[in-house]
């Protein structure tokens, strides 16, 4: 990494600014910061709102050009932010159901189906997922 302002490549570290490594420029005595490195926010952000809409990490590796596995660690990094914000479990007063699960119930088996139960609190939602896994009689 050279000097933005004469191209030297003589340099000395000169603190940390923001998270970033700062330098000084030993001929014109020029401060800078290293660029920043890695994907933008917003390209992480996409990636999270595709994989809440449905997409799987090598849909989005394909539509994105960025390897699954990243994807997976962003999406994993933004789970491990979301334990921040999480309120204590408390009781369901609302639940919506979404019209497939009438349809699922028609059918002769539910075996890898799944009920999805949206709970509506005033300030938030909850979600969770119940699976079925037997057979009517």
């Amino acid at each position: 990494m050279n000097c933005p302002k004469c191209k030297s490549t003589e340099k000395v570290k000169d603190g940390i600014v923001k998270e970033r490594q700062r330098y000084q420029c030993k001929k014109c005595k020029y401060r800078y910061t290293v660029e920043q490195r890695g994907k933008p926010m917003a390209l992480k952000k996409l990636a999270l709102q595709m994989y809440l809409e449905g997409l799987g990490f090598r849909s989005i590796e394909r539509i994105l050009n960025v390897s699954n596995v990243t994807v997976m660690n962003w999406i994993k990094s933004f789970g491990k932010q979301l334990h921040e914000f999480r309120k204590e479990e408390s009781d369901v007063e609302i639940i919506e159901l979404d019209e497939i699960h009438t349809y699922i119930r028609s059918k002769k088996t539910t075996v890898g189906s799944g009920l999805l139960l949206i709970g509506l609190d005033e300030n938030s939602s909850i979600s969770c997922l119940v699976q079925g896994g037997q057979k009517r009689e």
